[in-house]
């Protein structure tokens, strides 16, 4: 049996879901342990290509056991829309859903927006999901379990009395409690809930029978190490916990420990969302990169901004992590440039940095690089480290050197089986 944990160890984007998706085979449970739909796994495969946002990226495997684990928020109707879109495509997953995640209502994505506006241009660049006054009210215990989905009528009294507070709020902070009814959310809720309640369950007992009996386990992370809410670049964050030792706490598996952490890095660095980022490139040569490697939210479709590799944030993020192992994706994204960057200290205000500071260094910081020479060959086709061109090895080598971490896995393509094994 192995419990594994797959993370970003970035600012997220890095390509969790395709190395899930490939890991899965070996698993008997895929489980993801936070978040909500404010991001997206792409995954290619056989079936071909898709966006995840809540659904583990196990689906694809009938054998697998897909758990959406307690410590998630999940909108009831995005959850629905993804099913229906793998039904679409003759995929229908085995999911199971934690009876303790909590329910991202409409009125969460409502506050979320109004938040941003009033923010303007200092906002902290949210997906507007909701996600962040959806563990907000988990905090302050006015949120709705999934479980309660079980027992109607204790719902609609709960349900009624948060909506009714949601509209006091909306008419104390935005000055409008019209913007829906207490009889919306509960329609709403109905109809949502009525799809998902059967795949409802204890699912922390499900993992601990799963563990003793010896299964695979594989716990999937949303977002990177740098939108952690405690270690990241708060307040530019995300709302809740992405680092692979809050994995039994948000997955539920409490009796067997953490085998491996593989932490997923891409050969570029890469953001989605507002705060600082040191290792920006050039508006012209960014431009090209993002267009020839479809740098774009899987979510939100907002263009991710680009930068050469930073070893800094990278040491910093597998650190977080408690990585024993990286996954480099898009390798071969980086096949045609003459020059590679990687940048290994920042400079501010004349001291050197190392260790990944906050944010009040980090919006002044300057990047110190090193410069190594490109390739220009196609990679994609190549599953054997040695047969790399040599300047891309020693790219990876420099890499791994840099981070103080190895790197077994090599991505050279989307593809689930695009990927070297070192």
């Amino acid at each position: 049996m192995t419990v594994q944990v797959v993370v970003g160890a970035n600012w997220g984007d890095e390509g969790k879901g395709r190395m899930v998706d490939y890991l899965a085979r070996d698993a008997s449970f895929v489980v993801r342990y936070q978040g909500g739909n404010n991001a997206g796994h792409t995954v290619v495969n056989d079936y071909g290509e898709f966006k995840l946002h809540l659904l583990p990226s196990g689906v694809f495997y009938p054998s697998v056991t897909n758990i959406l684990g307690p410590g998630m928020v999940i909108d009831i109707e995005g959850l629905v829309g993804e099913l229906d879109e793998l039904a679409g495509k003759g995929i229908t997953p085995n999911i199971r859903i934690s009876e303790r995640a909590t329910i991202c209502f409409p009125f969460h994505r409502l506050e979320d927006e109004l938040e941003e506006d009033r923010l303007g241009k200092n906002a902290y660049g949210s997906t507007r999901r909701g996600i962040a006054p959806a563990y907000g009210d988990r905090t302050v215990k006015k949120a709705i379990q999934l479980g309660e989905l079980l027992y109607p009528e204790r719902l609609n009294a709960r349900l009624r009395g948060i909506s009714e507070w949601k509209l006091e709020r909306l008419k104390a902070f935005y000055g409008d409690d019209t913007l829906f009814s207490v009889d919306d959310i509960l329609e709403w809720t109905e109809k949502y809930g009525s799809r998902i309640r059967p795949f409802i369950t204890d699912t922390s007992e499900m993992l601990e029978n799963a563990a003793d009996q010896g299964k695979n386990i594989l716990f999937e992370a949303q977002l990177g190490t740098l939108r952690d809410l405690n270690f990241g670049i708060y307040p530019f964050t995300t709302s809740s916990c992405t680092l692979a030792s809050y994995a039994p706490v948000g997955g539920g598996l409490f009796s067997h420990k953490i085998d491996n952490v593989i932490a997923v890095v891409k050969a570029f660095s890469t953001c989605v969302g507002e705060g600082p980022f040191v290792t920006l490139m050039d508006k012209e040569e960014g431009d090209e990169l993002r267009e020839f490697a479809k740098e774009y939210g899987a979510a939100t479709g907002r263009p991710r901004t680009v930068g050469h590799f930073d070893a800094v944030a990278t040491r910093y993020g597998a650190w977080a992590q408690g990585a024993n192992a990286i996954a480099l994706t898009k390798l071969d994204c980086l096949s045609g440039r003459k020059t590679l960057k990687i940048c290994t200290h920042y400079v501010c205000q004349g001291k050197r940095y190392d260790r990944f500071p906050l944010n009040a260094v980090l919006e002044e910081a300057k990047p110190e690089y090193i410069e190594m020479p490109g390739w220009d060959e196609d990679i994609t086709g190549i599953r054997d480290f040695e047969k790399l061109p040599r300047t891309a090895q020693e790219y990876v080598l420099a890499i791994e050197k840099a981070i103080g971490c190895s790197i077994p896995f090599v991505s050279v393509g989307p593809e689930r089986e695009a990927l070297i094994l070192r």
